[in-house]
Protein backbone atom coordinates (compact mmCIF):
# COMPACT_ATOMS: atom_id res chain seq x y z
CA UNK A 1 0.00 0.00 0.00
CA UNK A 2 1.32 2.98 -0.80
CA UNK A 3 2.15 5.97 2.36
CA UNK A 4 -0.08 8.77 1.64
CA UNK A 5 -2.95 9.50 -0.71
CA UNK A 6 -3.99 11.94 -2.81
CA UNK A 7 -3.73 15.48 -3.64
CA UNK A 8 -0.02 15.77 -2.88
CA UNK A 9 1.02 19.51 -3.79
CA UNK A 10 4.07 19.32 -6.60
CA UNK A 11 7.43 20.63 -5.60
CA UNK A 12 7.60 23.69 -7.99
CA UNK A 13 10.36 26.07 -9.28
CA UNK A 14 11.17 30.16 -9.42
CA UNK A 15 12.64 31.76 -12.29
CA UNK A 16 15.86 33.37 -13.05
CA UNK A 17 17.63 34.56 -16.02
CA UNK A 18 20.82 32.38 -16.53
CA UNK A 19 21.53 28.83 -15.52
CA UNK A 20 22.95 28.55 -12.27
CA UNK A 21 26.35 26.51 -12.52
CA UNK A 22 29.14 24.84 -10.30
CA UNK A 23 29.01 21.56 -8.24
CA UNK A 24 25.70 19.62 -7.08
CA UNK A 25 23.37 20.99 -10.02
CA UNK A 26 21.21 18.40 -12.28
CA UNK A 27 19.66 19.89 -15.30
CA UNK A 28 16.25 18.70 -17.11
CA UNK A 29 14.35 20.18 -19.96
CA UNK A 30 11.27 22.05 -19.42
CA UNK A 31 8.08 20.83 -20.67
CA UNK A 32 5.44 22.64 -21.84
CA UNK A 33 1.97 20.66 -20.59
CA UNK A 34 0.06 19.80 -17.57
CA UNK A 35 1.73 18.90 -14.44
CA UNK A 36 0.79 15.47 -12.87
CA UNK A 37 1.52 13.46 -9.69
CA UNK A 38 0.52 9.80 -10.95
CA UNK A 39 -0.48 7.75 -7.71
CA UNK A 40 -0.72 3.67 -9.16
CA UNK A 41 -2.39 1.39 -5.96
CA UNK A 42 -2.64 -1.98 -7.15
CA UNK A 43 -5.35 -2.69 -8.72
CA UNK A 44 -7.52 0.32 -8.69
CA UNK A 45 -7.62 2.57 -11.33
CA UNK A 46 -4.52 5.07 -11.38
CA UNK A 47 -5.31 8.66 -9.90
CA UNK A 48 -4.13 11.65 -11.83
CA UNK A 49 -3.66 14.82 -9.78
CA UNK A 50 -3.13 18.33 -11.33
CA UNK A 51 -1.12 20.69 -10.18
CA UNK A 52 -4.28 22.29 -8.32
CA UNK A 53 -5.40 18.75 -6.81
CA UNK A 54 -8.14 18.46 -9.22
CA UNK A 55 -8.78 14.58 -10.62
CA UNK A 56 -7.03 14.45 -14.23
CA UNK A 57 -8.00 10.49 -15.46
CA UNK A 58 -11.01 10.83 -16.97
CA UNK A 59 -9.47 13.37 -19.49
CA UNK A 60 -6.68 11.01 -20.49
CA UNK A 61 -7.93 7.08 -20.51
CA UNK A 62 -5.48 6.57 -22.78
CA UNK A 63 -2.71 7.01 -19.85
CA UNK A 64 -3.88 4.61 -17.38
CA UNK A 65 -3.30 1.03 -18.81
CA UNK A 66 0.13 2.51 -20.32
CA UNK A 67 1.11 4.33 -16.75
CA UNK A 68 -0.07 -0.05 -15.46
CA UNK A 69 2.26 -1.41 -18.05
CA UNK A 70 5.24 1.12 -17.43
CA UNK A 71 5.57 1.42 -13.28
CA UNK A 72 5.62 -0.81 -10.34
CA UNK A 73 2.07 -1.80 -9.18
CA UNK A 74 2.28 0.69 -6.43
CA UNK A 75 4.06 4.07 -6.62
CA UNK A 76 3.79 7.70 -6.75
CA UNK A 77 5.84 9.94 -9.51
CA UNK A 78 5.67 13.01 -10.83
CA UNK A 79 5.35 14.34 -14.42
CA UNK A 80 4.15 16.29 -17.09
CA UNK A 81 1.48 15.41 -19.90
CA UNK A 82 2.14 16.05 -22.85
CA UNK A 83 0.90 16.13 -26.61
CA UNK A 84 3.14 15.65 -29.08
CA UNK A 85 2.61 16.36 -32.92
CA UNK A 86 4.78 17.18 -36.11
CA UNK A 87 5.56 20.38 -34.97
CA UNK A 88 6.42 19.92 -31.16
CA UNK A 89 4.13 19.82 -28.47
CA UNK A 90 0.48 21.38 -28.65
CA UNK A 91 -0.47 22.95 -25.13
CA UNK A 92 -4.06 23.75 -27.55
CA UNK A 93 -4.93 20.44 -27.93
CA UNK A 94 -4.17 19.54 -24.16
CA UNK A 95 -6.58 21.94 -23.18
CA UNK A 96 -9.54 20.69 -25.57
CA UNK A 97 -9.08 17.08 -23.48
CA UNK A 98 -10.71 19.02 -20.61
CA UNK A 99 -13.97 18.35 -22.08
CA UNK A 100 -17.01 17.43 -20.01
CA UNK A 101 -18.34 15.08 -22.36
CA UNK A 102 -17.04 11.55 -22.25
CA UNK A 103 -17.52 10.84 -25.96
CA UNK A 104 -15.31 14.09 -27.05
CA UNK A 105 -13.25 12.82 -24.51
CA UNK A 106 -12.71 9.25 -25.55
CA UNK A 107 -12.72 11.08 -29.85
CA UNK A 108 -9.57 13.37 -28.72
CA UNK A 109 -7.51 9.96 -26.98
CA UNK A 110 -8.01 8.39 -30.47
CA UNK A 111 -6.91 10.88 -32.66
CA UNK A 112 -4.59 12.75 -30.65
CA UNK A 113 -2.86 10.72 -27.81
CA UNK A 114 -1.19 11.70 -24.99
CA UNK A 115 1.87 10.74 -23.81
CA UNK A 116 3.53 11.35 -19.73
CA UNK A 117 7.17 12.55 -19.60
CA UNK A 118 8.36 11.59 -16.05
CA UNK A 119 10.73 12.82 -13.67
CA UNK A 120 10.02 11.91 -10.44
CA UNK A 121 9.25 9.74 -7.95
CA UNK A 122 7.46 10.49 -4.24
CA UNK A 123 6.58 6.46 -2.96
CA UNK A 124 7.36 2.81 -4.19
CA UNK A 125 4.89 0.32 -2.22
CA UNK A 126 5.23 1.32 0.99
CA UNK A 127 8.27 3.58 0.95
CA UNK A 128 7.82 7.19 0.94
CA UNK A 129 10.72 8.79 -1.06
CA UNK A 130 10.12 12.10 -0.67
CA UNK A 131 13.12 12.64 2.37
CA UNK A 132 15.52 10.82 -0.10
CA UNK A 133 18.07 13.41 -2.30
CA UNK A 134 16.67 13.79 -5.91
CA UNK A 135 20.02 11.81 -7.21
CA UNK A 136 18.17 8.57 -5.22
CA UNK A 137 14.86 9.59 -6.15
CA UNK A 138 16.09 9.59 -10.04
CA UNK A 139 18.07 6.01 -9.75
CA UNK A 140 14.75 4.06 -8.37
CA UNK A 141 12.91 5.91 -11.28
CA UNK A 142 15.35 4.59 -13.65
CA UNK A 143 15.26 1.37 -12.45
CA UNK A 144 11.55 0.83 -11.99
CA UNK A 145 10.22 2.18 -15.30
CA UNK A 146 9.63 0.49 -18.05
CA UNK A 147 9.55 3.27 -21.39
CA UNK A 148 7.17 2.47 -24.23
CA UNK A 149 5.73 5.37 -26.57
CA UNK A 150 3.39 6.88 -24.00
CA UNK A 151 5.70 7.09 -20.86
CA UNK A 152 9.30 8.50 -20.74
CA UNK A 153 12.46 9.34 -18.87
CA UNK A 154 13.00 12.97 -19.03
CA UNK A 155 16.83 13.33 -20.12
CA UNK A 156 19.02 14.53 -17.18
CA UNK A 157 22.66 16.06 -17.63
CA UNK A 158 25.26 17.69 -15.07
CA UNK A 159 26.98 19.61 -17.51
CA UNK A 160 25.78 23.48 -17.58
CA UNK A 161 26.55 23.94 -21.35
CA UNK A 162 24.82 20.84 -22.29
CA UNK A 163 21.54 22.27 -20.81
CA UNK A 164 22.44 25.88 -22.49
CA UNK A 165 22.48 24.37 -25.86
CA UNK A 166 18.75 22.45 -25.34
CA UNK A 167 17.19 26.21 -25.51
CA UNK A 168 18.28 26.15 -29.06
CA UNK A 169 18.15 22.59 -29.81
CA UNK A 170 14.55 21.34 -28.10
CA UNK A 171 12.93 24.91 -29.28
CA UNK A 172 11.63 23.69 -32.04
CA UNK A 173 10.09 20.46 -30.16
CA UNK A 174 8.25 22.26 -27.49
CA UNK A 175 10.34 22.66 -24.91
CA UNK A 176 10.17 26.12 -23.00
CA UNK A 177 13.54 26.08 -21.34
CA UNK A 178 15.45 24.17 -18.50
CA UNK A 179 14.91 23.36 -14.69
CA UNK A 180 17.94 23.36 -12.58
CA UNK A 181 17.92 20.83 -9.27
CA UNK A 182 19.94 19.91 -6.50
CA UNK A 183 22.24 16.68 -6.32
CA UNK A 184 20.81 16.75 -2.46
CA UNK A 185 16.86 18.13 -2.78
CA UNK A 186 14.32 15.87 -1.03
CA UNK A 187 11.15 16.27 -2.03
CA UNK A 188 8.95 19.90 -0.80
CA UNK A 189 5.85 19.37 -2.05
CA UNK A 190 4.59 23.04 -2.81
CA UNK A 191 7.90 24.67 -2.19
CA UNK A 192 9.65 26.77 -5.55
CA UNK A 193 12.74 24.84 -4.66
CA UNK A 194 13.61 24.01 -8.43
CA UNK A 195 14.97 26.72 -10.45
CA UNK A 196 13.13 27.25 -14.21
CA UNK A 197 15.54 29.20 -16.88
CA UNK A 198 12.76 29.90 -19.78
CA UNK A 199 12.99 31.18 -23.27
CA UNK A 200 12.39 35.01 -23.87
CA UNK A 201 12.45 36.59 -27.48
CA UNK A 202 11.41 39.88 -28.15
CA UNK A 203 8.73 41.20 -30.91
CA UNK A 204 7.83 44.55 -32.50
CA UNK A 205 4.14 44.33 -32.04
CA UNK A 206 0.96 46.96 -32.36
CA UNK A 207 -1.08 48.24 -29.95
CA UNK A 208 -4.57 47.45 -31.30
CA UNK A 209 -6.72 47.97 -27.84
CA UNK A 210 -7.01 47.80 -24.12
CA UNK A 211 -8.64 46.62 -21.28
CA UNK A 212 -8.92 48.66 -18.80
CA UNK A 213 -8.58 48.58 -14.66
CA UNK A 214 -10.94 50.56 -12.39
CA UNK A 215 -9.93 49.20 -8.80
CA UNK A 216 -9.12 51.38 -5.76
CA UNK A 217 -5.12 51.54 -6.31
CA UNK A 218 -5.48 52.80 -10.22
CA UNK A 219 -9.08 54.35 -10.60
CA UNK A 220 -9.61 54.32 -14.00
CA UNK A 221 -6.80 53.26 -15.78
CA UNK A 222 -5.30 50.57 -18.32
CA UNK A 223 -5.74 46.85 -17.61
CA UNK A 224 -3.64 45.83 -20.25
CA UNK A 225 -2.49 46.45 -23.93
CA UNK A 226 -4.05 44.36 -26.30
CA UNK A 227 -0.65 43.28 -28.96
CA UNK A 228 -0.85 42.64 -32.69
CA UNK A 229 0.89 41.10 -35.71
CA UNK A 230 0.04 41.63 -39.12
CA UNK A 231 -0.03 38.70 -41.86
CA UNK A 232 2.20 38.47 -45.11
CA UNK A 233 -1.78 39.20 -46.80
CA UNK A 234 -1.81 42.33 -44.63
CA UNK A 235 -4.83 41.14 -42.32
CA UNK A 236 -4.08 42.38 -38.42
CA UNK A 237 -4.05 39.90 -35.72
CA UNK A 238 -4.14 40.13 -32.12
CA UNK A 239 -1.30 38.00 -30.27
CA UNK A 240 -1.57 38.50 -26.77
CA UNK A 241 -1.60 41.06 -24.43
CA UNK A 242 0.98 43.42 -21.87
CA UNK A 243 0.02 44.58 -18.39
CA UNK A 244 3.63 44.93 -16.59
CA UNK A 245 3.17 48.74 -15.85
CA UNK A 246 2.84 50.27 -12.27
CA UNK A 247 -0.50 52.73 -10.91
CA UNK A 248 0.44 55.58 -12.18
CA UNK A 249 2.17 54.24 -15.59
CA UNK A 250 -1.71 52.62 -16.33
CA UNK A 251 -3.59 55.73 -15.51
CA UNK A 252 -1.11 57.81 -18.06
CA UNK A 253 -1.19 55.19 -20.92
CA UNK A 254 -5.15 55.64 -20.47
CA UNK A 255 -4.93 59.29 -20.91
CA UNK A 256 -2.98 58.58 -23.92
CA UNK A 257 -4.33 56.45 -25.56
CA UNK A 258 -7.84 58.09 -25.47
CA UNK A 259 -7.82 60.21 -28.87
CA UNK A 260 -6.97 57.15 -30.57
CA UNK A 261 -9.68 55.46 -29.59
CA UNK A 262 -11.97 54.26 -32.16
CA UNK A 263 -14.49 51.27 -33.43
CA UNK A 264 -11.58 50.07 -35.59
CA UNK A 265 -12.84 47.14 -37.95
CA UNK A 266 -9.70 44.35 -37.96
CA UNK A 267 -11.21 42.44 -41.37
CA UNK A 268 -10.74 38.90 -40.62
CA UNK A 269 -8.23 38.84 -38.05
CA UNK A 270 -7.82 37.23 -34.56
CA UNK A 271 -9.69 39.37 -32.35
CA UNK A 272 -9.26 39.50 -28.31
CA UNK A 273 -10.45 36.48 -26.78
CA UNK A 274 -13.96 36.32 -25.42
CA UNK A 275 -15.52 34.76 -21.92
CA UNK A 276 -15.06 30.95 -22.38
CA UNK A 277 -15.04 28.06 -19.70
CA UNK A 278 -11.66 28.96 -19.16
CA UNK A 279 -12.32 32.76 -18.07
CA UNK A 280 -13.69 32.10 -14.64
CA UNK A 281 -16.61 35.06 -15.23
CA UNK A 282 -13.24 37.28 -15.65
CA UNK A 283 -14.51 40.38 -17.80
CA UNK A 284 -13.03 40.59 -21.06
CA UNK A 285 -14.57 43.35 -22.63
CA UNK A 286 -11.71 45.57 -24.53
CA UNK A 287 -11.76 48.92 -26.20
CA UNK A 288 -10.29 49.14 -30.05
CA UNK A 289 -7.89 51.55 -30.97
CA UNK A 290 -6.59 53.11 -34.15
CA UNK A 291 -3.42 50.54 -35.00
CA UNK A 292 -0.87 53.62 -34.54
CA UNK A 293 1.34 52.57 -31.71
CA UNK A 294 4.02 49.95 -31.81
CA UNK A 295 5.97 48.79 -28.61
CA UNK A 296 8.77 46.17 -28.03
CA UNK A 297 7.88 43.40 -25.90
CA UNK A 298 9.42 40.52 -24.68
CA UNK A 299 7.83 36.83 -24.62
CA UNK A 300 8.82 33.38 -23.77
CA UNK A 301 6.61 31.32 -26.57
CA UNK A 302 4.12 31.24 -28.96
CA UNK A 303 0.91 29.07 -28.92
CA UNK A 304 0.17 28.82 -32.49
CA UNK A 305 -0.56 32.46 -33.52
CA UNK A 306 -0.57 34.23 -30.30
CA UNK A 307 1.84 34.34 -27.32
CA UNK A 308 1.57 31.52 -24.36
CA UNK A 309 2.17 34.21 -21.87
CA UNK A 310 1.73 37.50 -21.08
CA UNK A 311 4.14 39.79 -22.72
CA UNK A 312 6.53 42.12 -20.90
CA UNK A 313 6.51 45.78 -22.07
CA UNK A 314 10.27 46.90 -22.92
CA UNK A 315 9.79 50.20 -25.04
CA UNK A 316 7.74 52.46 -27.18
CA UNK A 317 9.25 52.29 -31.02
CA UNK A 318 8.09 55.44 -32.07
CA UNK A 319 10.40 54.91 -35.15
CA UNK A 320 8.71 52.25 -36.47
CA UNK A 321 6.07 51.82 -39.15
CA UNK A 322 2.82 49.83 -37.87
CA UNK A 323 2.84 48.08 -40.97
CA UNK A 324 6.15 46.84 -40.63
CA UNK A 325 5.67 44.68 -37.59
CA UNK A 326 4.35 41.29 -39.31
CA UNK A 327 4.68 37.84 -38.23
CA UNK A 328 7.77 37.51 -40.28
CA UNK A 329 10.06 38.56 -37.66
CA UNK A 330 9.18 35.56 -35.61
CA UNK A 331 11.23 32.99 -37.50
CA UNK A 332 10.77 29.78 -36.11
CA UNK A 333 12.50 27.04 -34.80
CA UNK A 334 13.97 24.05 -36.79
CA UNK A 335 11.20 21.33 -35.72
CA UNK A 336 13.16 18.73 -33.51
CA UNK A 337 11.53 15.18 -33.16
CA UNK A 338 10.70 14.08 -29.56
CA UNK A 339 11.97 10.84 -29.96
CA UNK A 340 15.34 12.30 -30.63
CA UNK A 341 15.54 13.64 -27.47
CA UNK A 342 14.19 10.38 -25.30
CA UNK A 343 16.82 8.58 -27.97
Amino acid sequence: MIPFSPPVAPMLSKSREEIPRGDGWIYEPKWDGFRVIAFLSGEEEPYLCSRNGQPLQRYFPELLPMLRFALPAECVVDGEIIIATDHGLDFDLLQMRLHPAASRVKKLAGETPASVVLFDILAVGEKDLRGEPLIARRKTLAEALRENPSIHLTPQTTDADEAASWFVKYEGAGCDGVVAKRFDQVYAPGKRAMIKIKHERTVDCVVGGYRDSRDGAVGVGIGSLLLGLYDEGGTFHFVGHTSSFTAEQRRDLFQKLQPLVEDTSFGEGRTPGAPSRWSGGKDLSWTPIRPELVCEVAFERLQGRRFRHAARFLHWRTDKDPRDCEFAQLEPPANFALEEIFA
